[in-house]
Formats: structure tokens, sequence, C-alpha cells
């Protein structure tokens, strides 16, 4: 991810595959079992800045 996309985002860093997987580990936990339906977004706060 180039220099100035990493810049854009709110984390200031570019998203690993180890970031998904944390996010996945998570939603098949039992910390996520009153969790149905939702979106989530793993993407290091990127939509914060796209409008």
């Amino acid at each position: 991810m180039n220099e100035r996309m990493v810049q854009r985002t709110a984390m200031r860093r570019a998203g690993e595959p180890q970031d998904v997987a944390n996010a996945i580990a998570f939603l098949c936990s039992d910390l996520a079992s009153n969790i149905t339906g939702v979106g989530l977004n793993v993407s290091g706060g990127i939509e914060l800045f796209t409008f």
C-alpha cells in the first residue's frame, strides 16, 4: 500500500492479514456470542476520510 493511502487511514498503518484473522477469531469466540448480522469493517478507519 502506498504511503499516501496509509496516511489517509485513521490508524496510520497498512492493514495486515493478521488484522483480518484477529477479527475472525473474535467473531468465532464466546466474546461475540451476542453479535448477529453485523458487517465488521476491518479497514484501519479509511472510511472516516472518504467524504
